[in-house]
């Protein structure tokens, strides 16, 4: 079924909601963003701050089994993310996570969901299907490749077990079953106040293998999950009729979403272009549309970061982190701006400017895309992305292992920090739709940001700083109107991973639209550690190296525990659209590559990776509307 983009009552009310007027008052400011009511909603009391990994594949994925039952079983996913020492199936070796997260979407693809697990598994609610018999033995005669090569209609079938498949394992029986396996799995290990299992899944769109891949979650639990099932990339055109699905599903189900891009950096500027599927312009409707389910963009992940690139922000000396500018398939691409994030929320600015609404105004988040089942973030204890390359000797060296995706080319990453009211699956989702939300590339800094006019150096002082945020400005994602040409003040404060490194500095990434409708960017150094100065072009010295790379250790005897500011814009311009967001940095540390190179005898010098790594965090921004 082929879901047609459509004009929606949620659309519309969306864009009413952006044209709300602007004010001059000092009570709370006011807030006004697609799909959100004009105040911020205050806290009975102070959020709490969780983290969780929104993008989570285990065996039930068609990729993830593609090495056969070499990575984990959702049950294992589970409760390794809950904190439980589990057997990962690759090594038959016990690993558990240094620190339980908070939630979890598990977000296997709905193309093929649980198809390879279960012929695995000789499942008899499909194996009475011949097609079935025909993949299980293919799987136990040529392994786990094979079967989702047949599965991805790319060898091994012919074309009358092709059609058989696409007739038989495509069909919504089939599709019901895995979809409750999902179900049953998220409710078993769902425990509010504790640990948040949030169901969803990832849609797979990928034209011509340019990614435009997004994760979906519900805020709803099993009993109106079962009521639907996701969403594929075979039965779609676009990202439009993902919207119109949505829209479908919530008016007969009452089930909301939020759909979350990822690896836009792999997508050859397709992610953020400025054109619908059908390479028309975005119009107001459209773009009111989009920003009603794409509140927040996923910013880092094990397959690269999405913030920038230094051929776009040549000015940025920190953006070339963990770059991975390509194709699915590992293809290089030429640099483009609807590739990055933050050239998405450049643009978004500009088509407001033309079209009155913000298409992409998007909050923050990291994830890991992890497809061993096993959310890993730590540098020194790092288990890859896939289950093929996991051994030190499969990662470097002469025996290392030729994959699209190896382990030695990425980083331990990311997270989502999530201000909550509370640990259950209504109050994670509220805060991913209200954009109170950020990202990091691992370590679990507590960042925190508010946009307002009338603070004071006191307010960031004072004990319930967070509550006078609340109460006279916007949180992070909200919007900011006009106040007479006042310039807003942004407070801030950061703290370093208990268990983790210092931080090296905080800084702001501003954007702007000028009245040509032109781009632009400027990156502020706001707070640091030590006694550094500025220099006259608005850099700020390295903070220093501490990293032995004989031993793979580090000191914390530079940097800071936490670094706070109130910092007010010097080049506000009142007529202009713009955004904030915080980036918050460590001092360098050891890159997980170098733990293998040493365990190797390998001298970590003579591989042509950098081998220290400053981990970061993104806020999501604030928005100017004049």
């Amino acid at each position: 079924m082929i879901f047609r983009t459509v004009t929606s009552v949620i659309a519309l009310a969306a864009l009413a909601a952006c044209t709300q007027a602007a004010g001059d008052d000092p009570a709370p400011t006011r807030l006004a963003a697609a799909g959100q009511d004009e105040r911020a909603p205050a806290p009975e009391g102070d959020r709490v701050l969780l983290f969780g990994d929104t993008h989570v594949h285990t065996i039930n994925s068609i990729d993830a089994f593609s090495s056969g039952m070499a990575n984990a079983d959702i049950d294992t996913a589970y409760r390794f993310a809950r904190g439980e020492p589990v057997v990962f199936p690759r090594t038959g070796q016990r690993v558990q996570i240094d620190r339980p997260l908070d939630f979890i979407v598990i977000a296997d693809h709905a193309v093929g969901l649980g198809l390879s697990s279960r012929i695995a598994a000789n499942d008899p609610t499909i194996m009475h299907y011949p097609i079935a018999q025909r993949l299980r033995q293919l799987l136990l005669n040529d392994g786990g490749r094979a079967l989702t090569n047949a599965t991805m209609g790319q060898s091994n079938l012919t074309p009358d077990e092709r059609g058989e498949f696409l007739e038989d394992l495509r069909s919504d029986e089939v599709m019901r079953g895995s979809w409750e396996n999902q179900i049953a799995a998220a409710e078993r290990y769902n425990e509010p106040g504790r640990f948040t299992a949030m169901i969803g899944w990832e849609w797979t769109f990928a034209p011509d293998l340019r990614n435009m891949h997004r994760v979906v979650f519900t805020n709803e639990g099993g009993d109106v999950a079962r009521q639907f099932l996701p969403l594929t990339n075979y039965q779609t055109d676009g990202p439009e009729d993902l919207y119109a699905f949505f829209e479908e599903t919530q008016a007969r189900t009452g089930a909301d979403f939020v759909a979350i891009p990822h690896n836009s950096n792999l997508s050859d500027g397709r992610m953020f272009e400025l054109t619908d599927t059908a390479g028309q312009p975005f119009t107001a409707a459209y773009a009111a549309q989009r920003a009603r389910w794409e509140t927040v963009a996923e910013i880092t992940q094990y397959k690269g970061t999405s913030e920038t690139h230094p051929e776009l922000s040549p000015r940025d000396e920190f953006a070339g982190f963990e770059l991975r500018n390509m194709l699915l398939t590992g293809v290089p691409t030429a640099v483009s701006q609807g590739s990055y994030v933050r050239s998405a929320l450049l643009r978004g600015l500009a088509e407001e400017q033309r079209i009155g609404v913000n298409p992409f105004q998007y909050g923050i988040v990291g994830a890991s895309d992890s497809h061993t089942g096993l959310s890993s973030q730590q540098e020194d204890n790092f288990f890859g992305k896939l289950g093929e390359d996991y051994l030190p000797r499969e990662r470097l060296g002469p025996d290392a292992v030729r994959i699209i995706f190896p382990a030695a080319q990425m980083s331990a990453a990311g997270l989502a920090g999530v201000w909550a009211d509370r640990n259950d699956r209504q109050a994670i989702f509220d805060a991913f739709r209200r954009r109170e939300v950020y990202g990091t590339s691992g370590p679990r800094m507590a960042v925190r940001m508010f946009a307002g006019y009338h603070f004071t150096q006191a307010d960031l002082d004072a004990g319930d700083w967070a509550a006078r945020g609340y109460a006279r400005g916007v949180p992070m994602g909200g919007t900011l109107l006009a106040a007479r040409g006042r310039a807003p003040s942004l407070m801030i404060q950061a703290s370093r991973d208990p268990t983790g490194a210092n931080l090296d500095r905080v800084q702001v990434v501003k954007g702007w639209v000028d009245a040509a409708g032109q781009t632009h960017e400027r990156i502020y150094e706001v707070a640091w550690a030590g006694a550094r100065t500025l220099r006259a072009d608005g850099t700020l010295p390295a903070v220093g190296n501490t990293v032995d790379l004989a031993t793979a250790r580090y000191t914390n005897s530079i940097g800071a525990d936490e670094l706070a500011t109130l910092w007010t814009d010097p080049d506000f311009d009142p007529t202009q659209r713009a955004f904030y967001y915080v980036r918050v940095l460590e001092i360098p540390t050891p890159r997980q590559h170098v733990f293998d190179a040493l365990a190797l005898g390998i001298d970590p010098a003579t591989i042509d990776i950098p081998p220290t790594i400053q981990e970061r965090a993104w806020s999501s921004p604030v928005w100017y509307r004049p």
